[in-house]
């Protein structure tokens, strides 16, 4: 059964996902929260037996999970009038309207799937499938714009 079309929204036209930008936002503050409040709570003796190296690895990897929560929240799908710009995580990638194909959003995937015309795919996690209704209408505006270019 196909989905009825989505009208087209106007350009630029930028998709973020919802959820996974509000889980992100709390995780950090609760990682860094708890981390801060553990360090209070601890007795002045059990500060005073921890090194600096010590404190530099648990602060690593402190930032290296609020790094990879803001490489999550920062997802996100900008269409405009020359193609998409698809930044997942870290890696950013402009595509010209011609080079999309479809846009695949199969129940129980995460995000959206754009095939292109060599052949691959790519995930586009600009929409994320946990925002429900919310991802439906995107991935229907995102198609629309790719039908009507």
């Amino acid at each position: 059964m196909t989905e009825p079309a989505a009208p087209e929204p106007g350009l630029p036209r930028t998709w973020r996902p919802l959820g996974p930008r509000i889980a992100a936002f709390a995780f950090s503050v609760v990682l860094i929260g708890a981390f801060a409040m553990l360090w209070v709570t601890f007795p002045q003796q059990t500060k005073d037996a921890v090194s600096p190296l010590q404190r530099a690895t648990v602060i690593f990897f402190i930032g290296l999970g609020v790094a990879l929560l803001n490489g999550l929240a920062r997802s996100r799908i900008t269409a405009s009038d020359t193609g998409l710009v698809v930044v997942n995580g870290y890696r950013k990638r402009e595509l010209a309207w011609a080079q999309v194909v479809a846009v695949h959003l199969p129940p129980g995937a995460p995000w959206p799937t754009l095939d292109l015309d060599d052949g691959s795919s790519m995930s586009a996690m600009g929409i994320h499938a946990s925002d429900g209704p919310r991802a439906k209408t995107q991935v229907g505006e995102l198609r629309a714009l790719l039908a009507a270019r």
